[in-house]
């Protein structure tokens, strides 16, 4: 074939090909203003319709009115993000200022409940039977703190000042229950010893240490002391006489340890659900360094004026944006913890109680952290409860403490006050220590506040108080007026009032986790 007949052939081809091309163009008409078709997904029609009313634009540009509306919506929608997403921080911030004495916490005084802690408490899911202790611990002022603990405890844990777990103390913490010295590094410590999350014993001028180091400044330290022979009076003796916490600089000559009882006494650790709350955490993120949080956290909470070392000063427009977002996020916050709609959260098939801790993991992480992170399930326990631990979400045999909580009846309704409830507790409780089931007030997610100054229920305490089926079970009853018969089993409610109740196992054992024991369904009897 010659050069000429060659060329002619590939100039032939070329013709068709570039014909088809030019067709295949052609047959796509260009889209009006442009020079070429513009997929619809990129092009923002001129006016539609959304949550945020009508929205409309010249060419894509939006219009002045929809910018106001859109960045009005885009404060208010991250108002109500940082409620939800820092109401860790604003909960550990309330239970600080509740420590406060002369305008200021120390880690020398301790608040105890000697004789339990009763209904006048807001405190979040607080139980009454146990001796609690509580204590902030300041970092920054005092530098690496040691507590030190006796044989013998309950379990005690320590939390950073966004609720994230530091430490725990007692039987599931590194001492096994058998007390000792620990050691807590403030977030700006550089010397050698290792502090990792969960602690790690290190020997200190001879002595043992379990050492751990915290992202905050502000810690919170809570420990529980069983009853013996039903009653508080061994532990209220054994932290009065054996805790003591002090500076690490200050261990051959510590403070005087003071010990305040809170016992029946009315004071408030619960943060604010209003316009406040945005103060509460503002507070928390002006005092804490930097890395503290991470960046995208951290810009969130500025998106809306609360920096670290500026001022919370928000002009009428955000201040009156930020109400709304608080009255939303409140009551979103509400709706997750009432009508769950991730069905791993209940603990049985076809029953209502649901897991104490959503998601099964302390650190609210979905599938190992391959789901991220369970925003609503944060924002669901940290409504209702305190205490971040492993402890709570790890098969602990016989240590530790599993819990429970019952919003709904076995019909899926909310539960009132006005109306009766039996509930069943099979025999033989799953816990070396003791079940208990305590009654709480929808609002302030504290005790009820009712006659019964101790709304609850105690397998140990009141063991030969309450009457018993033939099968060993207890027939427990929520009420307006106690049923004939029944009075040692009963506990009052509200009318025109709901009610949750809350299930706890300490030192829980193999049937609870193998759900070979279950308690019955909170039954509706009128």
């Amino acid at each position: 074939m010659g050069i000429f007949k060659s060329l002619s052939i590939a100039a032939g081809v070329a013709a068709v090909v570039g014909g088809l091309s030019a067709g295949a163009v052609r047959a796509d008409d260009p889209t009006p203003g442009y020079n070429t078709k513009i997929p619809k997904g990129l092009l923002t029609p001129d006016k539609y319709p959304t949550r945020v009313g009508d929205i409309e634009f010249f060419d894509g540009i939006p219009t002045a009115a929809t910018a106001e509306a859109l960045y009005n919506h885009l404060d208010y929608i991250r108002g109500v993000q940082t409620f939800l997403t820092g109401m860790p921080a604003a909960s550990l911030e309330a239970i600080r200022r509740s420590e406060m004495h002369d305008g200021k916490t120390s880690s020398n005084r301790v608040s105890i409940f000697d004789t339990l802690m009763d209904s006048n408490s807001l405190f979040l899911t607080g139980n009454t039977d146990t001796v609690y202790v509580s204590v902030i611990l300041n970092l920054k002022e005092d530098g690496p703190t040691v507590i030190e603990l006796p044989a013998g405890t309950g379990p005690g844990t320590v939390n950073d000042a966004f609720f994230r777990f530091v430490v725990d103390t007692g039987a599931p913490g590194p001492d096994a229950g058998k007390g000792g010295k620990y050691l807590i590094l403030p977030p700006d410590y550089d010397g050698e010893l290792e502090g990792p999350v969960g602690g790690q014993e290190t020997e200190i001028d001879g002595e043992t240490y379990f050492v751990a180091q915290s992202t905050s400044w502000i810690n919170w330290f809570i420990a529980r002391g069983f009853l013996k022979d039903g009653k508080p009076d061994f532990s209220s003796k054994l932290f009065r006489e054996g805790l003591k916490i002090y500076p690490l600089a200050a261990k051959d000559n510590p403070p005087e340890m003071v010990f305040t009882d809170k016992s029946g006494v009315a004071y408030n650790t619960i943060h604010s659900t209003d316009f406040d709350f945005y103060k509460e955490l503002h507070t928390v993120i002006d005092r804490e360094p930097v890395a503290f949080l991470d960046p995208e956290l951290r810009g969130l909470f500025t998106s809306i004026g609360v920096q670290k070392g500026k001022p919370f000063n928000p002009d009428l427009r955000m201040k009156n944006i930020l109400i709304k977002a608080a009255e939303v996020a409140n009551a979103t916050a509400r709706t997750l913890l009432w009508y769950e709609r991730n069905p791993a959260d209940f603990i049985y098939e076809g029953s209502y109680w649901k897991v104490g801790f959503p998601g099964g993991n302390y650190e609210f992480l979905l599938d190992d952290g391959a789901g991220g992170r369970d925003l609503d399930g944060r924002t669901e326990f940290f409504y209702f409860a305190t205490v971040n631990t492993p402890a709570m979400t790890l098969k602990l045999v016989g240590k530790g403490s599993q819990y429970a909580w019952g919003a709904l009846d076995e019909n899926g309704d909310y539960l009132d006050g006005s109306k009766s409830y039996r509930l069943n507790i099979p025999a033989d409780p799953p816990a070396e220590n003791f079940l208990s089931i305590v009654l709480y007030d929808p609002q302030t997610r504290s005790q009820l506040q009712t006659g019964q100054p101790f709304p609850s229920y105690n397998s140990e305490k009141h063991k030969d108080k309450v009457t018993y089926n033939e099968d060993g079970s207890v027939d427990l009853y929520f009420g307006p007026e106690a049923p004939e018969g029944w009075e040692n089993n009963w506990i009052e409610t509200v009318p025109g009032k709901g009610f949750f109740a809350i299930l706890r196992l300490y030192s829980p054992t193999e049937p609870w986790f193998e759900k070979t024991w279950r308690p019955g369904d909170i039954e509706l009897l009128d």
